[in-house]
C-alpha cells in the first residue's frame, strides 16, 4: 500500500487565500493523502471557506488563537501520515509536487532522508513566478545545509518540506514560546533530526508574499525582535552541535552580521548583545551598511531618519508592486476558461 501523506495547513486570518491552497492540496496527484485544517481562532470567514472543502480526506478544525506553532502541532497530533507535508495558508504546491517527493524518497529506502524542493514568490499571478535556484538547491547533509543557509543568508520556505512521521517524531514540536522564525528554528531541529536533504527539482512550491500583515512580517514588535534573537542562538548552538569549525563559525558571524540590520540602530540593547554573540564567535560585527543610492542621507539626516526613510520606501514600492499585479491578476482572470472566474495555473 502507498504511504499516506498529511498536509498540515495552520491558518489565521486567511480567507482570501484558503481556497487556493487548499485546491493544490485536495489537487495533488498523489492518491493516498489526508489534509487537515486548523483556524487558529481567526477573525474572519477563513474557517467558513476551509469548510466548503472538508470530506473524508479533508478535516478542518477551529482552536482558540493561540499562534502557527500551536496550530502546527495540533495539526500533527490529529494526522496520520507516513510523511508530513507543512503547508502554509497562502501557499501553493505544484499539482504533482508530494507524488515527485515520495518517489524517490522511497527508491533511498531511508526514512531519515529529507526531500525538499524548489520555491519562488509572487503576489497575486503564480504563473509569474521566478525560480532562481540558490546554494540549497541540491542533496545536501545537515551540516552543509545550516551552513549555507546561515553563511549565505538562504532561505527555504516550510511547504517545500516534504519529511517521514520518524523524522518529525525525532524533531520535536513546534516551539510556541517563538513569535518570529518560529519555522526556520524547527526545521533547523529537523535537519538535525535528519541525514541529509534529497533536492527534487520537479515538486514545486509558489510562495505568495502577501505584505506586511504577514506572520513573518517583524515591523517595530518587540516581542517578535526578541523570539528573532532567541531563534538565532538557537540556529548557531544547532550548527555548531554539529560541527565546530573555523568555517562553521565564519557562517555563523555572517549570519549575525545579517540580521543585524533588524536591530541597528532602533533597537541598541539587541544590537549589543549580537555584538557579544559576535565576539564569542572571534569576531565583530560592523553597522549594516547602507546601498551607496542613499548613503548620503546619513550625512545630512543621520543614520535612523535615513533607515526609516529606506524601509518606508521599500514598503511603498512593494505595495504598488502589489497593487499592480493585483490589477493584472484580476483583468487576467475575467478572460480566464468558463468557470474558473479565478484561474491560477500553479493549482492544475
Amino acid at each position: 500500500m502507498k504511504p499516506l501523506v498529511s498536509i498540515l495547513i495552520p491558518a489565521y486570518n486567511a480567507e482570501k487565500w484558503i481556497g487556493y491552497t487548499l485546491e493544490s492540496a485536495v489537487n495533488q496527484t498523489w492518491p493516498r493523502k489526508e489534509i487537515i485544517v486548523v483556524d487558529d481562532g481567526s477573525r474572519d470567514r477563513t474557517a467558513e471557506v476551509a469548510r466548503g472543502f472538508a470530506s473524508k480526506n479533508v478535516t478542518v478544525v477551529s482552536t482558540e488563537n493561540r499562534g502557527h506553532s500551536s496550530a502546527a502541532n495540533y495539526a500533527f497530533k490529529l494526522c496520520q501520515g507516513d510523511y508530513i507535508q507543512e503547508l502554509d495558508a497562502d501557499d501553493l504546491l505544484s499539482p504533482d509536487k508530494i507524488e515527485k517527493q515520495v518517489v524517490p524518497l522511497q527508491e533511498v529506502g531511508d526514512k531519515r532522508i529529507l526531500a525538499s524542493s524548489p520555491w519562488a514568490s509572487f503576489y497575486f499571478r503564480a504563473n509569474r513566478a521566478q525560480f532562481v535556484p540558490n546554494a540549497l538547491w541540491q542533496d545536501l547533509s545537515p551540516v552543509e545545509w545550516l551552513l549555507r543557509k546561515m553563511g549565505e543568508n538562504l532561505h527555504m520556505g516550510n511547504s517545500t518540506w516534504l519529511a517521514s512521521r520518524e523524522v518529525v517524531e525525532a524533531a520535536g514540536r513546534w516551539d510556541e514560546s517563538l513569535h518570529y522564525d518560529d519555522d526556520g528554528e524547527y526545521f533547523c531541529r529537523v535537519l538535525l533530526a535528519s541525514r541529509g536533504t534529497r533536492f527534487v527539482p520537479e515538486g514545486r512550491v509558489y510562495y505568495r508574499s502577501s505584505g506586511s500583515n504577514r506572520v513573518s512580517y517583524i515591523g517595530n514588535s518587540e516581542k517578535k525582535m526578541a523570539s528573532l534573537l532567541r531563534s538565532m542562538r538557537l540556529h548557531i548552538q544547532y550548527l555548531r552541535s554539529l560541527e565546530n569549525s573555523d568555517r562553521v563559525r565564519q557562517a555563523c558571524l555572517k549570519y549575525v552580521q545579517s540580521w543585524s540590520i533588524a536591530f541597528y540602530p532602533e533597537v541598541p540593547d539587541i544590537f549589543a548583545e549580537l555584538q557579544a554573540m559576535a565576539s564569542q564567535l572571534g569576531g565583530q560585527l560592523e553597522p549594516p551598511p547602507l546601498t551607496w543610492k542613499i548613503a548620503w542621507m546619513e550625512l545630512f539626516f543621520g543614520r535612523r531618519a535615513t533607515q526609516r526613510t529606506l524601509i518606508a520606501f521599500q514598503e511603498k514600492r512593494a505595495s504598488l508592486i502589489r497593487t499592480w499585479d493585483k490589477a493584472m491578476y484580476e483583468w487576467e482572470s475575467r478572460k480566464a476558461p468558463s468557470g474558473h472566474a479565478n484561474y491560477d495555473p500553479a493549482t492544475r
